[in-house]
């Protein structure tokens, strides 16, 4: 158990949020929930429970299947940047960030709002004990 004094890891600050029982859930069924309390750091794009309900009926509840344990860490680790990646790092531009998943999604942080890929960031720069996490309204999918 934490102490007050100590920064909830990633996974801690994502399941008492309560925004993210769909990631948690999934984590869990990807087996990659030591993965993200390991020491880091990372950065993490978590859609939250409504980004998660914007994928076809059916989809979440077929990836949480032991069976497409797979295709679920592909998904995930796709949603993982290795660092610390703050929003003033990527204010006014426009880059790419490989993923945990091997390969890179596209940040645009030009304009008002930060893009990565289709998604947008709903908030940013969430501290925890092992990285960041910016909240983001989509669940971004890897090329197959």
């Amino acid at each position: 158990m934490a102490s007050p004094a100590t920064a909830a890891d990633i996974v801690e600050t994502a399941v008492t949020n309560g925004n993210f029982k769909t990631l948690a859930a999934a984590l869990q069924a990807a087996g990659l929930v030591d993965t993200l309390k390991g020491q880091g750091p990372y950065t993490v794009f978590a859609p939250t429970d409504d980004a998660f309900k914007k994928l076809p009926a059916g989809t979440v509840e077929n990836l949480l299947k032991p069976e497409n344990k797979a295709q679920l860490q592909k998904i995930l680790t796709y949603h993982v940047v290795a660092g610390n990646v703050k929003s003033g790092d990527l204010k006014g531009k426009t880059t790419s960030a490989q993923t945990v998943e091997g390969t890179a999604v596209q940040i645009d942080a030009s304009g008002n709002s930060v893009k990565v890929n289709d998604a947008t960031v709903t908030q940013a720069d969430i501290s925890t004990s092992n990285g960041v996490i910016h909240v983001i309204d989509s669940v971004i999918m890897p090329k197959s």
